[in-house]
């Protein structure tokens, strides 16, 4: 069963070690040695996350001679940020039709 492209990006996001991988990709490209610098795990280790990374298409590796640069990939972020989006727009309506109906419920309400 193939997964969904939504689902495999929030389930790389879902690895804090993932997410300071792209944290760090997000100030430019990266070998794996230099991806593994701040974690106390083996390149092996480093490199399975980097594997989940790139199947959710999240980040890329080119070759450069013998450097095999990673490099993040912003359009699955976008996919999850413009998901999110309708939930934002969706909660504000409703705290803001809230906010209306406590004001006409209470004689003490004062406007913000």
């Amino acid at each position: 069963m193939q997964t969904d492209t939504l689902s495999a990006t929030f389930a790389a996001l879902a690895d804090p070690t993932r997410r300071a991988i792209l944290a760090r990709l997000s100030e430019g490209e990266a070998s794996v040695s230099e991806l593994a610098e701040p974690f106390s795990m083996s390149l092996p280790g480093i490199s399975k996350h980097l594997k989940v990374l790139e199947s959710a298409g999240l980040i890329s590796r080119s070759r450069n001679a013998q450097w095999r640069p990673c490099k993040l990939e912003t359009e699955p972020l976008k996919a999850v940020a413009g998901w999110l989006e309708g939930y934002r727009a969706m909660w504000e309506d409703r705290l803001d039709r809230l906010e209306a109906f406590l004001k006409l419920t209470d004689p003490n309400a004062r406007e913000h």
